[in-house]
């Protein structure tokens, strides 16, 4: 299993970040190809700036699709809008993890 972390500050309007987050998972969500081999969660830091987006994928082909998706590459422009340029990102192979996640 793969898995990618990108972090970046945000300040501005909650609404538009909120409104385009909410959109992207639920186009995964509803991609069936997609769906349960590709998951993704987003939170904000303490700080109330700080943006930290989990990615996990099962296989090369799973992230080949999501990657040639529409959706995926609206959802890529506004992450580098909201984050003033180009975010963090950050891939690794897990490892070890709990039951559930």
């Amino acid at each position: 299993m793969r898995g990618i972390t990108i972090t970046y500050k945000y300040s501005g309007p909650e609404d538009a970040w909120r409104a385009a987050m909410e959109t992207f998972i639920a186009a995964i969500n509803a991609d069936s190809e997609v769906a349960g081999k590709f998951t993704y969660q987003v939170s904000v830091a303490d700080d109330g700036e700080t943006r930290i987006h989990w990615g996990r994928w099962d296989t090369q082909d799973t992230l080949k699709t999501l990657q040639s998706r529409d959706y995926f590459s609206e959802f890529a422009g506004k992450v580098r809008e909201f984050s003033g340029g180009q975010p963090v990102n950050t891939g690794a192979d897990v490892h070890f993890k709990t039951t559930g996640w």
